[in-house]
């Protein structure tokens, strides 16, 4: 997908990612490397990037051209993001870009007193990554995205080009976490299945919401990994009144119940977010439960998060039409059918 020639370009040759993969892109690094390439750059509508190094008190975002220091190249506050209709853009959307990578294209290109100035619009790629790239998905398909920020609810993730789209803390894994950042961390570089999309009257997205729990594998697959009598870890996720809820893969958790020999002994160390030592006591498909013995509980420097192990659709496919959790014969079922509106 990345090996694009660097010759006779054309906006046909943009691709969509999430901002940040395009810097290293041989295209990306001829193209700001000479007046010659900004040029060929301007005439193609070729989408760049080049990281943000200052936001000046005007609004507008300088952006750093490495191999041409004495370019001043600056995308104007009024074309730093793309909204609909006109509606205005917060401070904020611009004042976070400074220190990371932004697209753009390249729309005037001037000499002044001996030095270049380079103008450049980010919201003109993220309106072409719109028109031709996100009209084009529908709920199932599945897509790269990165992770922006986090909140309570869920995580905004980059789509494409700097677009975000919100995926929520219920669809970020079947085992229930209480925060986003239980999971992932900002910077993350994800694969995504499009959960739903609400479009306008413009025929374009006005929202759009993806989903990562889909990717993850059924509990059939997740529990494949795992035999009874096994002492494995974990990461506690839920203490309640009867037992102790311990994730062993981001889509499948066991319970450990508290009139086992120990867990009393443990009560104290057994808290939300640390990791745990748990003997696998019975794997029971048909009841879609695991249960454990709680062995140890402690508090770990490295991240909380388990790594995500993707199961995608056989043949290499970026498409599903449903899911289905649950084993065959289970009595509670939790599938995702994944329906265009």
């Amino acid at each position: 997908m990345m090996n694009r020639k660097t010759t006779g370009v054309t906006a046909a040759d943009n691709i969509y990612l999430p901002e940040g993969q395009l810097l290293s892109h041989p295209r990306n690094l001829e193209m700001t490397a000479s007046l010659q390439g900004l040029e060929k750059a301007m005439n193609s509508g070729a989408i760049l990037e080049g990281t943000a190094h200052l936001c000046d008190s005007d609004m507008n975002l300088h952006i750093d051209f490495p191999a041409l220091p004495q370019a001043e190249a600056i995308i104007p506050a009024s074309e730093a993001v793309y909204t609909k209709n006109g509606a205005s853009v917060k401070d904020i959307a611009i004042l976070t870009r400074v220190g990371k990578a932004v697209c753009f294209k390249v729309t005037g290109i001037a000499q002044r007193e001996g030095k270049l100035r380079v103008l450049l619009s980010r919201r003109a790629a993220q309106a072409e990554c719109m028109a031709n790239y996100l009209t084009t998905l529908a709920p199932g398909d599945i897509i790269p995205a990165r992770v922006t920020h986090m909140e309570n609810f869920g995580a905004f993730v980059d789509i494409g080009c700097g677009i975000s789209s919100l995926l929520s803390v219920d669809a970020i894994s079947v085992s229930r976490i209480s925060h986003p950042r239980d999971r992932l961390y900002n910077g993350q570089l994800i694969k995504a299945v499009i959960r739903s999309m609400e479009w306008g009257e413009d025929g374009l997205p006005e929202r759009i919401f993806v989903s990562t729990r889909e990717l993850l594998g059924t509990w059939e697959e997740n529990a494949a990994k795992f035999r009874a009598g096994q002492t494995v870890a974990g990461i506690i996720r839920s203490v309640e009144p009867y037992g102790v809820f311990v994730e062993l893969t981001p889509n499948l958790a066991g319970l450990a119940e508290l009139k086992e020999d120990g867990i009393t002994a443990l009560g104290a160390k057994a808290l939300v977010g640390r990791r745990a030592s748990v003997f696998i006591k019975s794997i029971l498909p048909e009841r879609m439960k695991i249960k454990l013995v709680l062995i140890d509980a402690f508090e770990e420097d490295t991240s909380p998060a388990l790594p995500f192990t993707y199961h995608l659709p056989s043949g290499g496919g970026d498409h599903i039409d449903y899911w289905v959790y649950s084993p065959a014969g289970a009595k509670k079922q939790i599938r995702t059918i994944f329906e265009s509106k």
